[in-house]
């Protein structure tokens, strides 16, 4: 998407937005806004790469090669240096500010991480770790939540030691954003990439046959890995085990499914590879946060 040059020369964010704070390290910057009112066009642009993060509120993201999209809270954003942003704050009063954080990383810091991890956990098809897809756009897990709150703390602490501690937190989140740029790229790229990539093969087979019990042991053996090996592998490049990315894949089935009123939570399940309902709900409401039941629920209220 293109957008028309007017975008680019109305408003200036920091005209719009009542709170700015930052705070600045060796080797990153966190930058965290509240706006208090309804705005359009509002333009950001960093000269390192920055990973956005929502808060609270709705952000509407307008980007050079990408389609508009609603920004929400738990949600990030990678973006490339000097990328510029197009913001929408449809929902932001006084009393219901908009809160996101923009944390600018160095090249530097990025290229280091990204050596170590050649260094010490390659590719096992030869290619190389690099910079991650940009204007990559994803919804946080568990872990990058964690770091995400942690460094916000480690940010506004007091204490001599922080750009240490921010350092070693800045290691840890780019590797686990560059796993899920992977984790997303095999995901949504399998049957091109699988004739080349053993994962991306296995991947493939994985998104086939969700219905069907599927063993890290069978999957091993089309990977042409051993087991040890090639859970290792998987682990190390996707991010997460080979169960787990199998019970997300199957917990997003099941998400999609129960849109339909009609179906039974049971046949749901099991159409998912699922063997008990037990071990499918504490799955659900562990990734969703509601049980399957509340869920089909409170779809159904909102269509």
């Amino acid at each position: 998407m293109q957008l028309p040059d007017k975008f680019f020369k109305e408003r200036k964010l920091e005209n719009l937005v009542e709170n700015q704070t930052s705070y600045t390290l060796n080797n990153a910057s966190m930058h965290v806004f509240e706006t208090h009112s309804q705005a359009e066009k509002v333009l950001l642009q960093f000269d390192q790469p920055v990973l956005a993060s929502m808060l609270i509120g709705k952000k509407v993201m307008h980007l050079r090669d990408k389609k508009s999209f609603d920004f929400l809270p738990g949600e990030s954003l990678i973006l490339p240096s000097n990328e510029v942003m197009c913001i929408d704050f449809p929902e932001a009063n006084e009393d219901n500010p908009t809160r996101c954080l923009a944390m600018s990383i160095s090249d530097e810091k990025i290229n280091n991480v990204i050596g170590l991890m050649n260094e010490v956990m390659p590719k096992h098809d030869g290619s190389e770790w690099a910079l991650m897809d940009y204007n990559y756009h994803f919804t946080n897990d568990a872990s990058i939540y964690g770091i995400i709150q942690r460094l916000l703390y480690l940010f506004t602490e007091n204490h001599p030691s922080k750009d240490f501690f921010v350092d070693n937190m800045l290691q840890e989140l780019i590797i686990r954003i560059l796993q899920g740029n992977t984790r997303e790229k095999y995901t949504q790229n399998a049957s091109k990439l699988g004739s080349n990539n053993r994962l991306a093969y296995v991947i493939e087979y994985i998104l086939q046959h969700l219905h069907e019990p599927l063993s890290v042991s069978d999957l091993s053996k089309k990977a042409c890995m051993s087991e040890s090996h090639f859970h290792k592998t998987f682990k190390e490049e996707l991010g997460v085990t080979p169960i787990d990315y199998i019970n997300s894949e199957r917990i997003k089935m099941a998400v999609n499914l129960l849109k339909d009123s009609d179906r039974k939570i049971k046949e749901i399940y099991l159409e998912c590879g699922f063997e008990n309902r037990s071990y499918f709900n504490r799955l659900f409401k562990r990734k969703i946060h509601v049980s399957p039941g509340e869920y089909q629920s409170k779809f159904v209220k909102h269509s």
